[in-house]
């Protein structure tokens, strides 16, 4: 048999007659010469002697879509990850034939074709080879099974270093990695688990200083190889499907970052409320001691926005239901606590309880939106529930119909949000934890089986949430937490890292975990704060508090404990004492650790003007929240290799303690200059500094040049701002202040005020000037300017031209207006 032919290979047999049986056949396809190449706009279509189709499709100058098809029949082109409004640019390109390949150029990418076998080479315009094919592509298919592999191998130079595939645990450079894409339930997962909750096939290639990325919209378990076997290989396939990839080139990270978000969506600016602190536990109940959290948050003085109801709120977990032993007002208590500042979020899974006299299940049945078997029976199977049903999210009338659902408890009880669980989806008892691959699906007109659907049905699931939020309270804006999604997912909900444990490990891992998800397209992230399994030390509480402080979703959860010593569920959780509930919330742990997670909850507060800034820049612009510090400074070897510090924003840099009793802490500083938050002492770059570490809180940086906007410590969110803090760090640079409502869609119409600030500093005088957009007025009037100097040798501080007094405290110096300025000059 020829290796490079279309005939089939037969498992364990090289030649086999007519008469032999095996378990299965399969046929390797790997493509020969090309017998054709025709341009048709901006797409060439490459065909095989043996059948192998190559369509190559220039969307931007920097952007390439490479789709092949086995037997020369490309599947209809349908994903549920790329965003709608997504627009290709007209680009033009050059395509020429040459002796041994095909030349494709834009005026950024230059991509090769071989004729031999329709090896692919992407190189920049100097001629600096990117991306290239090693074996190429190669596809198998099977008798009974179709197509069970789509690969494409590359070459993985030395030097190159690979960051992104969103829900990892392991190491943020991925070489010498083997990494799985399947959504799973992996509760207590640890370092390095081969399948998390999410699925984002998106990777990053980092080599010589360029950026490129690979985004393979293929949403089959999928499976990466970064050099794992150090032959320089890397390859990724699918188990399934067309192999469909986009080749990204910066060559910035952040260059690429951002194009991934213009191809699969950005996350739409999030309500203020959902930005500030969460409490969560399995479980809050009953109705008294919800109310009592509520009050002991207030009676500490330890700011917080969002209460959660785990499962138990439920009526016997059937979903949409309360129970009403235990709450038997919902709404007046949402209503009540709601006075205080307090939102309520409640868990809402997919499985629903088998039950002829639940309504739920009874309209479902009705409107034929559950998923069936390959027999057409229902899918079935036990989650909390002992038998449950699930919607087809992928059925266009069943998303329609999810969305109804939701009018009682967000139209009428008025719950503020909603937590989508166990839509991996999960299911218990079972070793696969989820749906046999038979069970079908629509897939919006396009049927296919579990194998397929399985990555995206709790993207669909978020979708259809928030969908049916916006349809009952369209100027709302949707609150929509899930566990598990795909790619593009980032435009439905926010994301957590799931069933974590309270260890210091898992502190790191959640520093890993929340970089690598930002990166990846969900900047709306958070873990469960102190470890949802287990319980910390107070010292561990303290530091992971500390740490996600700057974490965009910051939320306490935990598995508590509901069980009397017999093992027996209570009613009333409040009958327990506080430690054998495991109770975790911020005052826990003694005085000493409450007023140190108060500092830390209360610097949160302060930090919002920044990051709801950030959050429309992610909107906007595709920048992700948290970064890696390989997008700041891509050249530095010390930069890229460092896991522990972050980026939070443009201009902050974070250093989180991530060791039990540290009493000093190394940290490179990258490029630039870089004030230290705590004492405003001006640190330089490119140079390792040594921290003391305080327990009360951990180090950060801020960017020379930068304007920080501070608001005043509130109890929650809908307080009325009272002023506005700007610490301005002299240096030459540029920051931007956003505020609107903090809810709504009226800023999409000009109500929002955007300041730009430009920062320049000379030798003998420091100049700050401001941009200033949209029509918003906030609540503050007055503005309270702290500039921080790395020496005090200035006399004389005019606005807008005229000369002010100032308060000096050494290195600050401080002044108050009623008004923002226009310009500001210290000379």
């Amino acid at each position: 048999m020829k290796k490079n032919s279309n005939t089939p290979t037969l498992v364990n047999s090289k030649d086999v007659g007519v008469s032999d049986r095996f378990d299965d056949v399969y046929m390797d396809y790997i493509p020969n010469e090309i017998c054709s190449a025709e341009k048709d706009g901006n797409s060439i279509l490459f065909k095989s002697q043996n059948n192998i189709h190559l369509q190559v499709e220039i969307y931007t100058p920097t952007m390439i879509r490479f789709r092949y098809a086995h037997k020369g029949n490309f599947q209809e082109d349908f994903s549920y990850a790329i965003n709608p409004d997504f627009e290709k640019i007209d680009t033009p390109v050059q395509f020429e034939e040459k002796d041994d390949y095909f030349h494709i150029s834009t005026n950024k990418l230059n991509c090769s074709v071989q004729k031999s076998n329709l090896g692919v080479s992407i190189s920049d315009k100097d001629g600096n080879i990117l991306c290239a094919d090693k074996s190429g592509y190669s596809a198998r298919q099977t008798i009974h099974k179709g197509v069970i592999k789509v690969a494409i191998q590359k070459e993985s130079p030395s030097n190159e270093m690979y960051f992104g595939l969103g829900d990892k645990s392991s190491a943020l450079n991925l070489r010498g990695q083997n990494c799985d894409n399947y959504n799973t339930d992996a509760f207590a997962y640890g370092e390095g688990s081969y399948t998390l909750y999410r699925s984002i096939p998106f990777y990053y290639g980092l080599n010589e200083g360029k950026a490129y990325g690979i985004f393979m919209d293929n949403s089959y378990r999928s499976h990466f190889e970064f050099d794992i076997n150090k032959d320089n290989t890397t390859t990724f396939w699918a188990e399934g499907g067309e192999m469909n990839y986009y080749f990204i080139y910066g060559p910035e990270l952040m260059s690429v970052s951002q194009q991934y978000h213009e191809l699969t969506g950005t996350t739409a600016l999030p309500s203020m409320w959902s930005l500030g602190f969460h409490q969560c536990r399995w479980s809050y109940y009953p109705d008294a001691r919800v109310r009592q959290l509520a009050e002991d948050f207030r009676k500490h003085q330890i700011p917080c926005d969002a209460i959660y109801l785990d499962i138990d709120y439920m009526d016997g977990y059937r979903c949409f239901t309360v129970n009403e032993k235990i709450f038997p007002d919902l709404k007046g208590l949402v209503a009540d606590i709601k006075k205080d500042g307090f939102s309520t979020i409640v868990m809402i899974d997919p499985g629903i309880m088998e039950d002829p006299n639940y309504w739920v299940y009874q309209s479902g049945i009705e409107n034929d939106v559950f998923c069936r078997r390959s027999d057409g029976t229902l899918m079935t199977g036990p989650v909390w529930p002992e038998s449950c049903v699930f919607p087809d999210f992928t059925k266009p009338e069943a998303r329609s119909w999810w969305e109804k659902l939701y009018e009682e408890l967000y139209g009428n009880d008025n719950i503020d949000g909603f937590w989508n669980d166990m839509n991996e989806p999960a299911v218990f008892k079972v070793n696969n934890k989820t749906f046999p691959d038979d069970v079908l699906h629509h897939y919006d007109g396009h049927p296919t089986n579990h194998r397929k659907a399985h990555n995206i049905y709790g993207m669909q699931m978020s979708k259809a949430t928030k969908d049916g939020l916006l349809n009952i309270k369209p100027a709302e804006r949707p609150f929509v937490l899930t566990r598990a999604t795909f790619s593009g997912g980032q435009r439905y909900a926010a994301v957590w890292t799931g069933d974590n444990v309270a260890t210091w490990k898992h502190l790191i891992i959640a520093n890993r975990q929340s970089q690598r998800l930002s990166i990846s397209g969900f900047s709306l992230v958070g873990s469960d704060v102190g470890g949802f399994v287990d319980q910390p030390t107070g010292e561990l509480m303290a530091r992971w508090i500390q740490m996600a402080v700057f974490h965009p979703l910051f939320r306490i959860h935990s598995m508590g404990n509901n069980a009397d010593g017999s093992g027996a569920v209570l009613d009333n959780i409040m009958e327990l004492d506080a430690a054998d509930r495991k109770d975790q919330e911020p005052w826990s742990y003694g005085e000493k650790y409450t007023d140190i997670n108060r500092e830390a909850i209360n610097l949160r507060y302060k930090l919002l003007a920044y990051l709801y800034t950030a959050f429309y820049e992610q909107e906007t612009l595709g920048l992700p929240v948290l970064r890696s510090m390989a997008f700041y400074d891509q050249t530095d070897e010390k930069v890229v290799n460092n896991e522990r510090e972050f980026m939070f924003g443009n201009d902050i840099l974070v250093s989180p303690v991530v060791r039990p009793g540290a009493k000093t802490q190394t940290i490179y500083l990258p490029k630039g200059e870089w004030f230290d938050y705590w004492t405003n002492k001006l640190l330089i770059g490119q140079k390792y500094t040594r921290k003391a570490i305080s327990e009360t809180h951990i180090p950060f940086f801020v960017k020379a040049g930068s304007v920080l906007p501070l608001y005043p410590v509130r109890q929650h969110t809908k307080e009325a701002v009272e002023y506005l803090e700007l610490n301005v760090y002299t240096g030459t640079g540029e920051s931007t202040l956003y505020e609107d409502s903090g809810n709504g869609f009226e800023y999409q119409n000009g109500a929002y005020q955007k300041i730009i600030f430009k920062s320049e500093l000379s030798e003998k005088e420091f100049i700050v000037s401001t941009i200033k957009e949209g029509n918003f007025k906030p609540d503050y009037d007055t503005v309270k300017v702290n500039i921080i100097v790395a020496k005090n040798k200035y006399k004389t501080l005019t606005i807008d031209g005229q000369t002010v007094d100032f308060q000096v405290n050494d290195n600050v110096l401080s002044f108050e207006t009623n008004a923002m300025f226009n310009e500001l000059k210290l000379s």
